[in-house]
């Protein structure tokens, strides 16, 4: 479409308008498709269809209209649209000897080239130009990305782009051998003073920066000398600052004798005074300073008392952590919040470590109350104490709480000797005994009168461990492990071992409730593994002469709401089959990816994406490519029935 080209820039800004922002945005720059543009929202470049449409006019020009799904593209509110000429710089028409000459083709060819000349011209009005009076040798190529990367840009004495100091990116504390660009800011550790660096440099010597090599190249930003010093510092410039005034006063007088003297003088003066009044203002700030860090200090240290204070120096409560010495013990003392302790002790009467003897029992005691004791003559005291030969008791409020015996036996509650192994607890209702044997059992046994025993035991004529509970004297076995590995579990007492099954229970269970893996070696018995519940078979593994069958049971009186299934061969189309390597090894696979699946059949796929266990250890996903077994054999079925349609049409078209 051939249309005239307007002199105007090919460029249109918005704010956001019309129901929601959708527009429409007009703009008048002439286009010949509506690709010859690009729409931005905010800085966001918006894609043709997907996020807004194009409506173009007779003349060339048009507008632009946002649709839903650009209005939710961020940012979902914007503070303006961009319509710029985007048009492709190609050329779509080649005129050939002898060949067509059209006018119309001529059109197009020529709009093209203007909306080109105009795009470009668009561009440049905001790129960085040098003016059109500059001289012919100016070169405004920038220096290579590798050099200029992390430099400001500048110019040299020609005007030319020059690069400029390297950005300073270092914030922290000096360190040796560092790297330092002009504006990095570094902390002097030993004075807690900030510096900026004024001339590149790599950092070598120690702290103070003041007094290193390379002191000249730091500039003092802030001072944190101590704030007495601070103080002094800005009372003298306070006192300058008078001086300042006064002599800015006389030079006031004196530039009176002369009207242009004195219009500068007055002015001199009028800065005098405010410099004046800002270094007094820093002094004064000094000085609350000075006394802020002394009040401070004041309350952390008291000074000298001959007896525990109860408030500090101010008069205030006093903080955790102050402390004072005490002139009548005399010793340093802490305030812990609540009471007044001791900083420190001598140890002068310590017993020495390599030597030492002590003459009589160790006792602990305020001269009040008796507390905690150590005795070796047989008293009930709180404590540890010695009631017999080779018997260690241990005592709480005057009354023995357990006991060592002389035998090893530990009592606990109960002032009884446990025999050896044994462990008593008070009463006669609950007993640990540890290696104890009766009959041909060894045994660890847990027993209360009121509930029965519990057992653990290794049966020495057949090397089995069985697993006992109930009963007050003899328990019942409920498990067993055997001496060639099978393991039983019994419901209601022992009952009649299955030889030739590794797991099973048995008892009042029902046959193969459960699980229940037969091994026998007979040459007409099968090895297999059930799964049932209460009343219903559900599958079962058998290995046998003839190979191994994995039966699932899919009896039709198990399943209810049956139906055909449907849109098969479109779940199977939808399947992404790829090949891979695994991580461990590096070995070839192939296959599917869990989570891909899970998408089409997610009964195939077991755990979920991405999922890590309490230690953050991957838990995989799983996949059981039998559930795909029914989904391709109904798509098979489906495309067959479309094969026998096509060979159908096929044949009419062929007797038609």
């Amino acid at each position: 479409m051939a249309v005239p080209i307007s002199n105007v820039t090919r460029r249109a800004v918005y704010a956001p308008s019309g129901t929601g922002g959708v527009g429409p945005y007009a703009f008048t720059f002439e286009i010949l498709a509506n690709t010859d543009i690009a729409v931005y929202k905010d800085d966001t470049l918006l894609t043709l269809t997907t996020h807004y449409g194009v409506t173009i006019n007779a003349n060339g020009t048009g507008s632009v209209l946002i649709n839903a799904t650009g209005l939710a593209l961020a940012p979902t509110s914007p503070t303006q649209y961009a319509i710029v000429g985007n048009r492709t710089i190609s050329r779509s028409t080649d005129f050939t000897t002898g060949g067509d000459f059209f006018a119309n083709t001529i059109n197009d060819e020529l709009d093209q080239q203007t909306i080109f000349a105009q795009q470009n011209s668009e561009g440049l009005q905001r790129a960085l130009q040098a003016p059109q009076t500059d001289p012919t040798t100016i070169n405004m190529i920038l220096p290579l990305a590798s050099l200029r990367a992390n430099k400001t840009l500048g110019f040299d004495a020609n005007g030319n782009p020059a690069l400029g100091e390297t950005l300073g990116t270092n914030r922290g504390n000096w360190a040796a051998g560092t790297a330092y660009y002009v504006r990095d800011i570094a902390k002097d550790t030993t004075t807690n003073n900030i510096f900026q660096v004024i001339t590149a440099h790599t950092s070598s010597g120690a702290l103070p920066i003041t007094t290193n090599a390379d002191s000249a190249k730091w500039s003092l930003l802030v001072d944190t000398s101590s704030a007495t010093t601070s103080a002094t510092a800005a009372a003298a410039s306070a006192s300058a600052a008078s001086t300042s005034a006064s002599n800015a006063s006389t030079s006031a007088t004196n530039a009176a004798t002369s009207a242009s003297t004195a219009t500068t003088q007055a002015t001199n003066a009028a800065s005098s005074a405010t410099s004046a009044n800002t270094a007094k203002v820093a002094a004064e700030a000094a000085r609350d300073s000075a006394l802020a860090a002394y009040d401070n200090f004041d309350d952390r240290y008291l000074g000298p008392y001959a007896s525990n204070p109860t408030v500090d120096n101010d008069g205030n409560t006093l903080l955790a952590g102050a402390l004072y010495f005490n002139t009548t013990a005399p010793e340093m003392r802490l305030w812990t919040g609540s009471a007044w302790v001791a900083a420190y002790v001598s140890g002068s009467g310590f017993i020495a470590a390599t030597g030492g003897t002590m003459t009589g029992p160790l006792n602990f005691a305020d001269g009040t109350a008796a507390l905690p004791s150590i005795t070796n003559d047989g008293d009930t005291n709180t404590g540890i104490f010695f009631p017999a030969a080779d018997t260690i008791a241990f005592a709480e409020g005057g009354a023995e709480v357990a006991r060592f015996s002389a035998a090893g036996g530990l009592s606990i509650g109960a002032t009884a000797d446990a025999g050896a192994g044994n462990i008593l607890l008070p009463g006669t209702s609950g007993t640990i005994f540890g290696s104890a044997t009766t009959g041909s059992r060894s045994y660890i046994e847990m027993y209360n009168s009121s509930t029965g025993n519990m057992k653990i035991a290794t049966t020495f004529s057949t090397t089995a461990i069985t697993f006992s509970t109930g009963g007050t004297t003899t328990p019942t076995e409920r498990a067993r492990i055997d001496a060639n590995g099978r393991q039983y579990f019994f419901n209601a007492g022992s009952a009649s071992i299955v030889a030739d099954c590794i797991f099973n229970f048995a008892g009042t269970f029902s046959a193969n409730r459960g699980i229940s893996i037969n091994a026998t070696d007979s040459a007409t018995s099968m090895d297999a593994m059930y799964f049932t519940t209460q009343s219903t078979y559900r599958g079962a593994i058998v290995c046998s002469s003839g190979g191994t069958a994995y039966n699932t049971s899919s009896d039709y009186r198990l399943k209810n709401t049956i139906a055909p299934m449907t849109g098969a061969l479109a779940r199977v189309a939808a399947l992404k089959p790829c090949t891979y390597k695994w991580n461990a090894d590096g070995a070839d696979g192939e296959g599917f990816i869990a989570h891909e699946l899970a998408e089409v059949c997610p009964s195939a796929v077991t755990g979920a994406k991405d999922a890590v266990d309490a230690d953050g250890n991957i838990n995989p996903q799983g996949i059981d490519t039998s559930f795909l077994v029914a989904t391709l054999t109904a798509a098979i079925q489906e495309q067959q029935a479309l094969i026998t349609q096509l060979q159908a049409d096929v044949a009419a078209l062929k007797g038609a």
